[in-house]
Order: structure tokens, then sequence, then C-alpha cells
């Protein structure tokens, strides 16, 4: 049985590797055999191209940021009808090399797979109120592996700027809203704002859920031999 694919989408500071470090221990505690990806370490094409682009021309700061050091990042926050044609074709050849990940990693001992962002982080981030770029966001979502959950992490911008201080709050708001559109137009799973262990059980109850319908019972998942 090919492994379970789940994705973890929302914008910076919404609690992602939280929910992730939450759930493989859920799914270690089952004996299962978990694989984690990083979108941009394991994905993205391009990747010192596109870090060097925005570094040089828009003077993006490098780091992380986090609560009393913030960064200043411009990068997908840029917005320019010419960048939205740039990242059509970048991330049309994110989404072919998605593919070959994916079948890739599928072939290994691995029962569940977890990708840190996927593709959907890259589509909320274009102009989902133009018509031809839905349609390309329909192309690119068809084109990538469908996971079996996709989560998307809704957040306060507001407490997510305060965790993970890299955009504007206004950038946040905004982001937000698409993901939340995004997550509506290709049916998503959308955690609301909850307290941690609040959000890491609906995450769990989602998973569990998943494993139960594959399984066709209420048996227990049977790990790959």
């Amino acid at each position: 049985m090919k492994p379970l694919l789940i994705t973890f989408s929302g914008v910076d500071g919404s609690g992602k590797s939280t929910q992730i470090a939450r759930l493989e221990d859920a799914i270690a505690a089952r004996g299962l055999r978990v694989r984690r990806l990083g979108f941009w370490d394991n994905i993205v094409v391009l990747t010192r191209f596109r870090e060097g682009f925005v570094h040089k021309v828009y003077k993006s700061e490098r780091g992380i940021g986090a609560p009393g050091k913030p960064v200043a990042r411009r990068d997908k926050n840029m917005r320019g009808w010419h960048l939205t044609l740039a990242r059509h074709a970048l991330y049309l050849l994110d989404a072919v090399n998605l593919r070959r990940v994916i079948w890739r990693a599928r072939r290994s001992a691995a029962d569940i797979l977890i990708l840190d962002r996927y593709i959907y982080d890259q589509l909320a981030n274009l102009p989902l109120e133009n018509l031809a770029t839905r349609s390309v966001v329909r192309l690119l979502a068809a084109i990538a592996p469908h996971p079996d959950l996709a989560f998307v992490l809704d957040a306060d911008p507001e407490s997510a700027r305060a965790r993970k201080p890299e955009y504007p709050v206004d950038y946040i708001r905004q982001s937000r809203e698409s993901y939340l559109r995004l997550a509506h137009m290709l049916r998503l799973t959308v955690i609301p704002p909850l307290p941690l262990d609040e959000a890491a059980a609906a995450v769990e109850a989602a998973f569990v859920e998943e494993l139960e319908r594959i399984d066709g019972s209420k048996r227990d998942f049977v790990p790959a031999a």
C-alpha cells in the first residue's frame, strides 16, 4: 500500500512546524513510519537563483524572524504583473518536480509522508481574484499529487506576526484571506485558529478518520512491510 501523503500549509507563524511534530508523535505511537519533507528544501527548483534574486533586487533580509528578532523579508510579498507571470512559470516547474519527488518518496519504507508546506502555499501567493490566474491555479493543483490530507492552518494575523515577525501584518491578513479562498476552491481541510492542544487534536482526529476510511473498517491501520 502506498504511503499516505499529508500536507501542511498556512501563513508564516500559523504553527505548521509545531503541528507536524505533534502529528509525527501520534503516528509513531501507532507504530507507523513517517518521513517529513520540506517544500523549499526538497521540492522547489532553482532555489539559489530565487534566493539571490530577491536579496539582490529587493534587498530582502536573510534569516528567519523570531520574537524579539524581526526580519524584513521582501520576496513573496512583492507584487507586480511581471512577478505573477514569473511565478506562474516557476510554480509550474515546482509542480512537475513535486510529482517526481513524491513518486520517489512513495517507493521508500515510510507509511506516512508529511510535507511541510506544499504547492498550495505558492498558489495562495497568486492573485486569486484574477480569472486567468485561477485557471493556472487549477492546472498546477491538478499536476501536483493530490494529498490524502491537505491541512491549512488558519491563524490570527497579529498572533502569527508576533510568533514569526517577517512580513507586515497587512500582508499576512491578505495572505490569510487568500489561503481561505484557495481552501474553498480546492476543498482543503482548514484547521481554525485554536489553542495548541485543540488544534493538534483536530489534526489527529482527521488523520485517524482517514486511516479508518482507507482501511474500510475500525481495524488498526497495517504498516507497510
